[in-house]
């Protein structure tokens, strides 16, 4: 698709030294002695919504599960400021607000009102706290009214959306989403794209759902074998035919 066709953000990549997160020469091998991460580099601002795109196997899973501490490399990583290391490591788990691919590795308890308040109860909030952000995370999610429901009752629609409630719950500065798209049909897509658009939070998103990319987020990185090999407009990267065949991508 021409670029004049795409949306017009009226955006322009962020000069700043990383306010939300910073991701300096990241380097990350498996057990197996498998390279996923080969000296990624990565800022992210204040209100940035980014997509991480890039072929099965290019480290955008492993990256992301460094962002909370799941997984450790070598490198430097800091979120809000803080250095993600073991003193800082709790705090950063609530800043970051992972959200897995798929829902049910993140809902395990009997409702979705325990599943919500999860988080917010193991910060050691008081009970009326978390009662307060478990209704407003639901709301913010199109979910009212939904508490007493049984999480693995839901479609996978709904899940997804309580999923990212969970991490809300928190109040996080960044939300991280691991294929959100995946699994839905279109109708449950178009509502999810929907919920995402109007989330005032700073957003990094792995997809393979180039359109949604291409409709969502102004800028996009493009990873490949371990590596970031562009980070731009979204509209301009979408344009280059050439890149994205070389990395294993078609223009939606």
């Amino acid at each position: 698709m021409p670029v004049e066709h795409l949306p017009d953000f009226d955006f322009k990549i962020p000069e700043c030294d990383g306010d939300v997160l910073q991701v300096t020469d990241l380097h990350f091998a498996y057990p197996d002695g498998h390279v996923a991460l080969r000296g990624v580099s990565l800022n992210l601002c204040e209100g940035d919504k980014v997509a991480l795109v890039g072929p099965n196997g290019a480290g955008k899973s492993t990256l992301m599960l460094h962002l909370n501490g799941i997984l450790t490399g070598r490198g430097g990583l800091t979120v809000a400021g803080l250095p993600l290391n073991e003193p800082n490591l709790p705090l950063v788990r609530a800043l970051v607000g992972l959200v897995f691919q798929n829902p049910d590795d993140q809902l395990f308890s009997p409702t979705v009102f325990e599943d919500v308040a999860f988080g917010p109860l193991h910060m050691g909030l008081p009970e009326d706290e978390v009662r307060r952000r478990v209704d407003e995370a639901l709301a913010s999610v199109g979910m009212n009214g939904f508490g007493d429901r049984l999480s693995h009752h839901l479609s996978v629609g709904q899940k997804k959306r309580i999923a990212i409630a969970t991490v809300l719950s928190m109040r996080p500065q960044i939300l991280v989403l691991d294929e959100p798209s995946a699994g839905l049909d279109p109708r449950a897509r178009r509502s999810l794209i929907n919920l995402l658009r109007g989330l005032p939070i700073t957003m990094l998103v792995s997809t393979h759902d180039l359109l949604m990319v291409r409709e969502l987020f102004p800028r996009m990185v493009i990873m490949d074998e371990g590596r970031i090999v562009a980070d731009g407009l979204t509209a301009e990267l979408l344009a280059d035919g050439d890149l994205l065949e070389a990395h294993g991508l078609e223009k939606p």
